[in-house]
């Protein structure tokens, strides 16, 4: 897979890692396993504390956190630091609430009379996690945090450009407490994905990433009879009405594209804006990238970092230029971009309307703009789209955006805001964009078993 640390801003290879063995994935399934066999009996006390300790550390150290991710994908150092924030309220998140998720439910059943039924949620063994580079930190930490606050142990499979991150989460849960092989980092080969989940003791997986890689692990892991979470791409929708606060909605709208560098399956990737308001809009967001910075990411002064390698940056070049074949108008926006590093220009694509880019994901700078007649119109454009992961409605009528949200096929929607990722807030989304959630109770309990415990009086009829 070719694990290696490459500067996005200097290009620079900084260090190289081998593959994993196939010893080692055995050696580290069998350490996950056996770790499993105690850690399901560990009390959510104990567990808690682990959680607790590895936030604190996060916190703790900071600044070498983000530093790493600057490192190895680019992100602005600003943006860095809030990422190891997050990471660190996920854990705080499931230290406190991860016990009374997953308390047992006593079921309201026809004749209680009969017996007492309820489910109880039960660990099932190893989580397979396999995760993208854009949130290094955050990716790792929504799929460990619930999973061992359940009672499962984790294997990580981490993106090839980020092996220091993977690395600093394995040493992070060592520091915290967690049990030698509760969870464990691998620079695994791609044939060792089938490897993994076609181990018994390994009960799913969970993916976040491209359609592509979603749809090769999906099937693996149907092949192998395994439950599957999967997170994907996504093209969300930014809606701004006519009664929208126009300033405020731009100033969302150019965040929402740009934040680290545009490289967020919930990025606000196209743009609908009604038509009596498009005008002044447009001219507004263009002022507002253009006074986007390039420049060294650890810089304060950045505002747009560079994209996470010049095959990224070079990519999504060719996607630009096959949309203009097909139709598309392309206008740069903003300063030159430096000469040195995975810089992108920011771009914005009309002329969508029947042009077949206007289903692609364009990860990075670059925005699709589009026109609305209506809000049944906006509401129309929004649904155009094989992806349905977030979106935003901006509206001064909150019922109104309650309601134009009802009717976006996504797994979430943000009135006034674009889609934000918290600790407290679940993730996920339908159609392309993928199947199952992430964090709060319903990602805690994606991989436990929801058992069926029934106490029957011995003389009731069957």
């Amino acid at each position: 897979m070719a694990y290696a640390t490459t500067n996005p801003y200097t290009g620079e290879v900084v260090k190289t890692f081998a593959d994993a063995t196939d010893q080692e994935v055995q050696t580290a399934l069998d350490a996950a396993y056996t770790a499993f066999q105690s850690w399901r009996d560990t009390s959510f006390a104990e567990r808690a504390k682990v959680m607790s300790a590895a936030a604190q550390i996060l916190r703790d150290n900071m600044d070498d956190y983000a530093a790493l991710l600057t490192l190895e994908m680019g992100k602005v150092f600003g943006e860095a630091k809030a990422e190891v924030t997050l990471s660190a309220e996920i854990f705080e998140y499931y230290a406190e609430h991860a016990e009374r998720l997953l308390v047992a439910e006593a079921l309201p059943v026809k004749n209680p009379e009969e017996g007492q039924a309820m489910l109880v949620h039960e660990p099932q063994g190893i989580v397979f996690a396999i995760e993208p580079w854009n949130f290094p930190y955050y990716q790792i930490a929504r799929i460990i945090a619930p999973q061992l606050s359940a009672g499962n142990t984790v294997i990580l499979k981490h993106a090839s450009n980020v092996p220091q991150c993977a690395a600093a989460f394995d040493d992070l849960m060592r520091k915290a407490g967690l049990p030698e092989g509760a969870f464990r980092n691998l620079y695994l080969a791609r044939h060792h994905t089938e490897t993994v989940l076609n181990d018994p003791r390994v009960c799913g997986v969970a993916l976040t990433g491209s359609e592509g890689a979603g749809a090769i692990v999906a099937s693996v892991a149907g092949k192998a009879l395994k439950k599957a979470t999967m997170e994907l791409g996504g093209s969300d929708a930014f809606i701004v009405l006519e009664d929208a606060d126009l300033e405020k909605a731009v100033k969302w709208a150019v965040f929402g594209r740009h934040w680290n560098a545009g490289q967020v399956c919930v990025s606000s990737k196209r743009l609908i804006v009604a038509d009596a308001i498009y005008d002044r809009f447009v001219e507004l967001y263009k002022k507002g990238v253009a006074e986007l910075k390039a420049g060294d990411p650890m810089d304060p002064a950045t505002t747009l970092a560079p994209l996470s390698s010049q095959k990224a940056a070079d990519d999504l070049r060719t996607q630009v230029d096959e949309a203009c074949k097909l139709g598309a108008k392309a206008e740069v926006i903003g300063a030159p971009i430096p000469e040195k590093g995975a810089f992108f220009r920011p771009v914005l694509l009309t002329n969508l309307e029947n042009n077949p880019a206007r289903l692609w994901e364009f990860f990075g700078p670059v925005t699709q703009l589009y026109r609305a007649k209506n809000t049944e119109d906006a509401i129309r454009i929004a649904n155009d789209s094989p992806y349905g992961l977030g979106g935003s409605v901006f509206t001064q009528n909150t019922k109104l955006g309650v309601e134009v949200a009802r009717r976006i096929y996504t797994g979430m929607v943000y009135i006034n805001h674009p889609t934000m990722v918290k600790a407290d807030l679940p993730f996920g989304g339908v159609a392309r964009s993928g199947f199952g959630r992430e964090l709060i109770g319903l990602g805690i309990k994606e991989f436990v078993n929801h058992k069926l415990i029934d106490v029957v009086d011995i003389d009731a009829p069957f």
